[in-house]
């Protein structure tokens, strides 16, 4: 017998709230919001300014506290800025959202003994990470507070908040799947699972390298496809110059990637020749799970899983070709094409799950529902 149903129904808003999360992050990135607030309130941030004399407040502290609002946004207006308070407003109200809407359910069903141990422990590290993230968030902002060094907030410190974010997203997912398909058939494909997981750790490098490439805004240096820059004679280089010049190639330039071009540009080929290998790796894979005998749900994750690649790839594209210019699609294609990354890791992880042991059932029932005893594995 399955768990009950509401826990079923949890996990799911949980996934959504947490992959909304990550989208919103990316809108409050690409409309340069990420530095509006200054302050962590934990308590008093839950409401925004009130009245006229609150935002001018909140105004001034912006111009005061960062040099993004003299670099880039010197002729602000108050009515402006209050847009891009609005995003960094809303990705922390949602933070918060997020955690009243777990923990009233975790301790109802914690009490009606609904959550299997298996389930808790990974419940466990949701929490651990969902902390985690959220001071590694103002960690992230607080790089781009009170510095002449960045317009912007620190690249690698965004990559980490991201991560963390998605590492949260694919722990909590995985766990999902334990309670909403607690049988598997495919576990026996030793081979299949082994490489399907080498594929899942490449994209998990491939969400690195693409918070990478946000942060340092690295699509602005090679802003084609596929070539990556245009000589003077109009030939394509497959290259950018920095890369062929020797005394480029330093330590420092990969920390001071705001002051050079190198950074930017050498992350946008690990992330371009990542994809390569992907769009390559994955596609062998659907083939050999196609040619297996399996199951009929591991074969239509097989076709999600092409279906998506096929979506990230034009997205990624289609990002980069528009991301210099003043194109007004760019942000609407970045937040796409981060959406887009994490729905191909879902789709991958909802793959590789047909490869394991399955999930939670319950065994034993009362009028009050499941107890105790459960098929909790790890």
């Amino acid at each position: 017998m399955r768990l009950p149903k509401a826990v079923s129904i949890w996990l799911l808003i949980g996934v959504v709230m947490v992959f909304a999360q990550v989208v919103i992050g990316g809108i409050t990135r690409l409309t340069d919001s990420g530095l509006s607030i200054t302050e962590w309130n934990v308590i008093k941030g839950v409401l925004p300014p009130i009245g006229e004399e609150q935002w001018t407040l909140a105004f001034e502290k912006y111009q005061k506290h960062t040099i993004q609002y003299e670099s880039i946004h010197a002729d602000m207006t108050l009515s402006e800025f209050k847009f891009i308070y609005f995003w960094e407003y809303f990705h922390r109200l949602w933070a918060r959202s997020m955690g009243f809407v777990f923990l009233f359910p975790f301790l109802y069903f914690w009490r009606k003994k609904w959550l299997p141990a298996g389930l808790m422990r990974k419940l466990g590290g949701v929490v651990a990470l969902a902390a985690l993230a959220a001071v590694f968030g103002w960690i992230m902002v607080s790089s781009g507070l009170n510095t002449e060094e960045y317009v912007w907030v620190n690249a690698y410190r965004l990559t980490t908040h991201l991560s963390i974010a998605i590492s949260l997203l694919a722990l909590l997912f995985w766990a999902s799947l334990k309670v909403w398909q607690p049988e598997t058939k495919d576990a026996y494909h030793r081979v299949l699972r082994k490489r399907a997981w080498q594929i899942t750790a490449l994209i998990g490098l491939q969400l690195v390298l693409g918070g990478l490439m946000s942060g340092m805004k690295a699509g602005y240096v090679a802003p084609h496809f596929p070539h990556m820059e245009v000589a003077a004679d109009g030939s394509w280089q497959w290259f950018s110059d920095v890369l062929y010049q020797s005394g480029e190639w330093k330590w420092e330039n990969l920390l001071r990637y705001n002051k050079n071009a190198f950074a930017p540009a050498l992350i946008q080929v690990f992330h371009r020749f990542t994809a390569y290998a992907l769009a390559l790796l994955i596609p062998l894979l659907a083939w050999r799970i196609h040619r297996s005998k399996v199951s009929a749900r591991l074969r239509g994750a097989n076709v999600l899983l092409l279906l998506v690649l096929a979506m990230q790839i034009g997205l990624g594209i289609f990002t980069v070709i528009n991301s210099v210019g003043g194109s007004e699609i760019f942000p609407t294609l970045g937040v796409l094409h981060q959406a887009g990354g994490m729905l191909l890791l879902l789709a991958m992880l909802y793959l590789n799950y047909q490869f394991s042991e399955g999930g939670y059932l319950a065994t034993k029932t009362a009028k009050n529902g499941p107890k105790a005893k459960e098929k909790a594995l790890a």
